[in-house]
């Protein structure tokens, strides 16, 4: 009989392993370390991810229930106190950088249309516990931090990420980001700031963002848009040449404003620079900060990243970045296999049958044969009542 792996290693099977490990010879994360290497540490947070775990112990007990598994993924059992010190001393650099690695083996798979590059802007708010006070403390009551990313939608992925505590503001994470030169780029009223806009502008990139309702134009004309549509007016004009405190504002070039009425009766003044696209466009374009809003909604529901394993700021911030190294793999092996349509279906299935000996293209013949009385189950267990897919 022909040997088949698990799931997870097929899941897995796409990580660049060659990669990971100069990562960790370059970082030292295997120095005087005898029992839980660092690919077993990934393995096991990545699994906990991918199983919806409720916690360290849950995530320690399951995988370990699963030893022969483990030796054909290069892996064995772990300890909870060997995977908790390692969570919290093991650099969390390694893990983000392992991320950017495999994002950009992603976009290369996912991303279909070259010629325009749309990226979205936002950040997610992570609630801790007054356990990470010491580091993540937000106000008297509130500790948390924030992972803020730049969104492909049109490949269906993040391009870039980075993490936080939830004290710094967007702006101040955006500035740190890179800029690609002539992208598209839409966010919203957490990132105004005219010094980073006029930035973005000389690279010659196209920002699409929300006005202020106390921001006022210098108007210089005027297009005329059809009655009874939901653009309500398209004006060109300049920013206001002062901002807070006197300073004086770096973007002196004509910037367009696209009043829009939305499906709800709301009116948005959506600010670009773009001068020549149609004004429907515009409004498409900030339309689609939707997409991020369902990324952010996916990894949290699906991938329980609202659950942490851990208290430190190296263990929060490990197991965010092996949640996106995670959700990428999975949009690699989605789109890999034709037999599940939809991508919820798709993790549901992984989760059921996770540890279980099967070809990742054949998960939708066995959810068929098992019947429909294991549905509800895989309902619950992805926490997707309220699913994207």
């Amino acid at each position: 009989m022909r040997h088949r792996n698990t799931v997870l290693h097929g899941i897995l099977n796409t990580m660049p392993w060659a990669a990971f490990d100069k990562l960790v010879l370059r970082c030292d994360g295997d120095k005087h370390v005898r029992t839980l290497s660092t690919k077993t540490q990934f393995i096991a947070l990545a699994y906990g991810q991918l199983a919806g775990a409720a916690g360290l112990r849950e995530t320690v007990t399951t995988l370990n229930s699963h030893t022969a598994q483990l030796y054909h993924l290069g892996a064995r059992p772990v300890a909870r106190s060997t995977l908790s010190d390692a969570n919290a001393r093991r650099p969390s650099s390694i893990f983000q950088e392992m991320f950017a690695m495999v994002m950009v083996q992603a976009r290369r798979r996912l991303r279909q249309d070259l010629n325009e590059l749309v990226h979205l802007i936002d950040s997610t708010p992570l609630r801790l516990n007054q356990l990470s006070a010491d580091w993540a403390r937000f106000s008297a009551d509130v500790c948390g931090a924030k992972v803020h990313v730049v969104y492909d939608p049109d490949a269906d992925q993040p391009v870039y990420a980075a993490f936080s505590k939830a004290n710094v503001n967007d702006i101040t994470a955006a500035q740190a980001m890179p800029i690609v030169p002539g992208a598209t780029y839409v966010f919203d009223l957490g990132y105004y700031d005219y010094a980073w806009w006029a930035k973005m502008h000389a690279a010659g990139c196209r920002i699409v963002t929300r006005l202020k309702t106390n921001t006022t134009l210098t108007l210089t004309r005027e297009r005329l848009v059809p009655m009874g549509h939901p653009i309500l007016s398209d004006r060109v004009g300049h920013l206001p040449a002062r901002q807070a405190n006197s300073r004086r504002n770096p973007f002196h070039d004509e910037v367009r404003e696209v009043r829009v009425r939305t499906e709800t009766g709301r009116t948005l003044r959506i600010l670009t620079n773009d001068l020549a696209a149609p004004a429907q466009e515009i409004a498409d374009l900030y339309k689609r900060r939707w997409a991020i809003e369902l990324f952010f909604r996916w990894i949290k529901q699906t991938l329980a990243i609202r659950k942490f394993i851990g208290t430190s700021e190296n263990t929060v911030r490990s197991q965010v970045f092996v949640a996106l190294t995670v959700f990428l793999l999975l949009r690699l092996a989605y789109v890999s296999q034709k037999a599940v349509a939809r991508p919820l279906d798709f993790i549901r299935l992984v989760r059921v049958h996770l540890m279980h000996r099967r070809d990742l293209h054949d998960l939708n013949g066995r959810a068929e044969r098992t019947g429909r009385r294991s549905e509800p189950a895989d309902l619950i267990a992805c926490g997707a009542t309220h699913g994207t897919g």
